[in-house]
């Protein structure tokens, strides 16, 4: 039996005649009465006794209407998701997002679920290169990374480029001048990340170009451990904007670093010349529609 067989089935119940079902299904009556026979040689069953113009079911004729109802429903169900699924309307949408770098992220996904309420989500935070490798095994489609990186086989949005800060305990003297790194450099400096990975190859880079040795005493992945520990004297430190954002309260100071000095680029990303989810592609609508706006 398939769905189309279930349904003529549905219809001979419900119109009590083979005529009228097959007014109904719009088919001449011979077909409807030979697939009824078909149904009943391969359920080795009887499921209609003919009682003049009228029919009637047998015990298995009723039993097979019940599920022939809950099968058609299932597959109204099915064809209703899948749709949904194909128009972004449904549907997951997964997402990585640098661990230190949010990019107003919250807001954005607000938005997205006003305009797409049925969608669920799959978030990852991780570094930039593990995200990278993410969205390579298609783990993830879609990741908001910190740059540079080598990208060449992926699409990219760039969202915005983030200033650094210099950061220090409430105790420390306050400075009345712009921070140089050649200052820093003197300061015990506790790195928001681990060696070769993301912002903690920022900062080096950025010592590097101007041939100088930061005093590098601790590293540390943990935000809000690293802030507790500046915030303590323990040390100094250099983070990304949003960090200061996102973990607010703090007794510490901050100063910001020249952009020509330290900035990092922040971009959105997804494989080229892969298929894309409906899902997904609405969101980078909507990103490039939210990053439009903020630029006007």
């Amino acid at each position: 039996m398939d769905i189309r067989q279930l349904r003529y089935f549905i219809a001979i119940v419900e119109e009590g005649k083979i005529s009228a079902a097959a007014e109904r299904l719009h088919i001449s009556q011979p077909p409807l009465s030979q697939h009824l026979k078909a149904m009943e040689d391969e359920l080795g069953s009887k499921l209609a006794v003919r009682k003049g113009k009228s029919i009637e079911f047998t015990e298995a004729g009723k039993a097979l209407y019940k599920y022939a109802l809950r099968m058609n429903e299932l597959m109204e169900e099915a064809k209703k998701e899948v749709k949904e699924v194909g128009n972004g309307v449904n549907g997951t949408l997964s997402i990585g997002t640098n661990t230190h770098s949010v990019i107003e992220l919250p807001e954005i996904l607000h938005q997205f679920q006003k305009q797409y309420p049925k969608v669920t989500y799959k978030i990852q935070q991780n570094e930039s290169l593990h995200l990278c490798q993410l969205v390579r095994e298609r783990l993830v489609e879609l990741a908001i990374i910190r740059l540079p990186l080598n990208l060449d086989e992926f699409s990219i949005i760039h969202l915005h480029t983030e200033p650094f800060y210099f950061i220090t305990s409430k105790n420390k003297k306050p400075l009345d001048h712009q921070i140089s790194l050649n200052e820093i450099q003197n300061c015990p400096l506790i790195i928001p990340s681990t060696e070769g990975l993301g912002v903690h190859y920022l900062i080096l880079e950025a010592f590097s170009r101007f041939q100088l040795r930061p005093n590098i005493i601790s590293e540390c992945s943990d935000i809000s451990l690293l802030m507790e520990l500046v915030s303590t004297d323990f040390g100094t430190s250099i983070v990304p904007e949003t960090s200061l954002k996102c973990f607010k309260g703090y007794p510490i100071q901050a100063y910001k670093i020249p952009s020509d000095v330290m900035s990092a680029s922040i971009g959105l990303i997804w494989l080229k010349n892969y298929y894309l989810s409906k899902t997904a592609q609405n969101f980078i609508d909507l990103i490039k529609n939210h990053h439009f706006n903020n630029s006007n």
